[in-house]
């Protein structure tokens, strides 16, 4: 798919989550402003640790109409928890994030660092707590030095590479992701995308209802 061609849909997705790098503040809300002012829904996933040291930014993210996901407690790969370690973190972000904003983050779920996504005692343990994990298609690597510029080339042309239905992986803290959203989302609908919450992606319409 090229730029100016067909119509097709597009699932931005952000991690919100304690980095494990030095990151200035305020990035999360900037991300917000440049959705807001574009009219783009989304999915946040939330680390549980994460939402009690920002309920106000949590709560922000869900009155802004973003779908909300669960991203674990601890932010520990999944496929190193036993299965009752698993059980309990997902939980303990679950209460997080209901308490913080009173939405029930099921089904959504992702894996950190998407280690699990293809372990069957992964899947099926976060089946029986009501998840279902959500990969991505486009993996931005936002966190891996891009300038605003270079992530936002990265993240079009791999969007448009992947084609109707993609899911995009950024995260909530690098400060280029906040620059780069708004010519994302410029060149991807120049392009003919139109930005839909991931619920409403047919892949997942079963899962929504």
């Amino acid at each position: 798919m090229t730029e100016a061609s067909s119509r097709f849909q597009v699932a931005l997705t952000f991690d919100a989550e304690h980095p494990d790098r030095a990151h200035e503040a305020g990035v999360t809300e900037r991300i917000l402003d440049g959705l807001g002012a574009a009219s783009v829904p989304a999915a946040f996933f939330l680390q549980g640790r994460w939402v009690e040291s920002q309920p106000a930014v949590t709560r922000r993210i869900a009155d802004d109409g973003h779908l909300l996901g669960n991203h674990s407690h601890h932010h520990a790969r999944m496929t190193l928890l036993s299965k009752a370690g698993l059980r309990t973190d997902v939980r303990k972000a679950e209460r997080a994030i209901v308490e913080a904003t009173g939405v029930d983050p099921r089904p959504w779920f992702r894996c950190p660092f998407g280690a699990g996504w293809t372990s069957r005692r992964v899947l099926d343990g976060l089946a029986a707590a009501g998840y279902r994990d959500v990969h991505w298609d486009v993996d931005s690597k936002d966190w891996a030095g891009y300038s605003a510029r270079g992530l936002e080339r990265r993240v079009v042309r791999m969007t448009l590479e992947a084609g109707d239905g993609a899911i995009v992986l950024m995260h909530g803290w690098p400060p280029p992701t906040a620059i780069a959203v708004p010519g994302i989302v410029r060149r991807l609908r120049d392009a003919g995308a139109t930005f839909v919450r991931l619920d409403e992606l047919p892949a997942f319409a079963s899962t929504a209802a």
